[in-house]
């Protein structure tokens, strides 16, 4: 990793109400996490050699294309380039005995777990400390409904555990998605091997904006599904199979927002290079709120362009983030500079990701002097210029990067162990450098 502050990040208030700017701050970010590891799973799954080009290398991506290998697949991987290829074999899996270890990736968790139990074949799963702790049940339970066996090795429902799959031994099954939309995502994007129509219910509803994006891909790839009951039962007719392409990664939209969050917080415009309102991922609705606060948007050739409320002065907004919850830090940081107070809702299933965000994001507002409440799926944050504090991150990239955003305002702000970033955006602190490093000084304009 370059980043060159692996301890703590001092972050640079660099906020200046005078400041204008006659041209957009532009920033260009990495592909897509969630639509890389997507296409890393279809490319594997499909019938010959897929291409895929601008994916994120992360700690992630890494040790999801280390399991690609490990099960016998051949990879051609050029970080400098953004290029991938995957050799697939038409749904089968080359080696039927192997050891996957997936690190804290739960993506490659959930899909590589799904695969396993819905082949033929013996694989063992671990994980890293922080991955062991995050809810697996559901799928497993579905996996096992489908004739899977599955043991675990130390908690019930949790990392380490032995899959045996059997194929699919009945047409019909069910999973309850209220902690994590990558169960129904993974499923999904396994039925198309099994040579039979299957039918999938949910239950819950949360993460469907990734669940839009699952079925996109798939008929990219040349899948046919049926959406009934609002969304809530999927038909995966049989007899087809994934084609193996060329595909083009999208810029990562979650990274994107922490610069366009600049905009309101530091009143300046701001420009992310090829996001465009045609982009698949659910964190593109984050925008609309950022107008809601007071920016202004703009579809432009390059990108979307936000432009900031003038000296940075902007209102608090109750916001449900249920389609966008990578950014409910983002907006947390936020808050303690708006005019009235913001309510953040419809997250309470982010206490079951890399951390225990809701109550991260209160000890570290708390930690800083800012008055929020916690409940069970949502905060409420009362204005209150932060105090200078030491924000720790919980191996959370999503809490190094949010509230790296508060230090721009605030002063005395340093981010904890900033090398969690590595998990999906190692590079976070070396673009936010280059970032503070072409803003004008204080009361100058560019």
């Amino acid at each position: 990793m370059s980043n060159p502050h692996p301890g703590s990040y001092a972050v640079p208030c660099i906020f200046d109400p005078k400041r204008t700017l006659a041209s957009p701050l532009t920033v260009s970010v990495p592909g897509s996490k969630s639509i890389t590891n997507r296409a890393m799973l279809l490319a594997l799954l499909a019938d010959g050699v897929t291409t895929l080009e601008g994916c994120l290398f992360s700690d992630d991506s890494r040790h999801f294309l280390a399991c690609v290998r490990d099960l016998g697949f051949p990879v051609r991987a050029d970080e400098k380039t953004g290029a991938v290829s995957i050799t697939g074999f038409g749904g089968r899996i080359p080696k039927k005995e192997a050891s996957l270890y997936v690190g804290s990736a739960g993506t490659a968790a959930r899909f590589l777990t799904a695969l396993a139990g819905t082949s033929h074949g013996v694989y063992h799963l671990d994980a890293s400390l922080q991955m062991r702790r995050r809810p697996m049940a559901p799928l497993l339970a579905s996996l096992r409904e489908l004739g899977a066996e599955i043991i675990c090795e130390d908690r019930e429902g949790f990392f380490p555990f032995t899959v045996k799959g059997h194929g699919f031994c009945r047409r019909n099954l069910t999973v309850n998605i209220e902690q994590s939309s990558q169960f129904l995502s993974a499923l999904l994007i396994a039925a198309v091997c099994s040579n039979q129509d299957i039918s999938i219910q949910t239950q819950g509803s949360h993460g469907m904006s990734y669940i839009a994006i699952t079925t996109r891909m798939m008929e990219q790839f040349g899948i046919r599904i049926q959406t009934h009951d609002q969304g809530r039962s999927f038909l995966i007719p049989g007899g087809q199979s994934y084609q193996a392409r060329h595909y083009q990664i999208e810029p990562d939209v979650s990274a994107a927002c922490y610069f366009y969050a600049m905009a309101p917080l530091l009143g300046i415009p701001v420009l992310v290079e090829n996001v465009h309102w045609s982009s698949m991922q659910g964190d593109i609705q984050f925008l609309q709120l950022l107008v809601r606060m007071g920016c202004l948007l703009t579809e432009t050739e390059k990108g979307i362009l936000l432009e900031g409320p003038a000296g940075g002065v902007y209102d608090g907004i109750t916001a449900d983030l249920s389609a966008c919850s990578d950014q409910a830090i983002t907006l947390a940081a936020l808050a303690p500079f708006a005019n009235t107070p913001t309510v953040i809702t419809e997250i309470g299933h982010i206490r079951y990701q890399e951390s225990d965000r809701i109550a991260a994001i209160a000890a570290e507002l708390t930690r800083m002097g800012v008055p929020c409440r916690e409940e069970p799926d949502r905060i409420t944050i009362w204005p209150k210029p932060p105090y200078a504090a030491a924000v720790q991150t919980y191996d959370d990239h999503r809490m190094a990067m949010g509230f790296s955003l508060t230090g721009l305002r605030a002063s005395g702000i340093v981010i904890e162990d900033p090398g969690c970033c590595r998990k999906t955006f190692e590079t976070y602190f070396d673009v936010l450098d280059d970032v503070v490093s072409r803003l004008p000084s204080k009361k100058t304009a560019l």
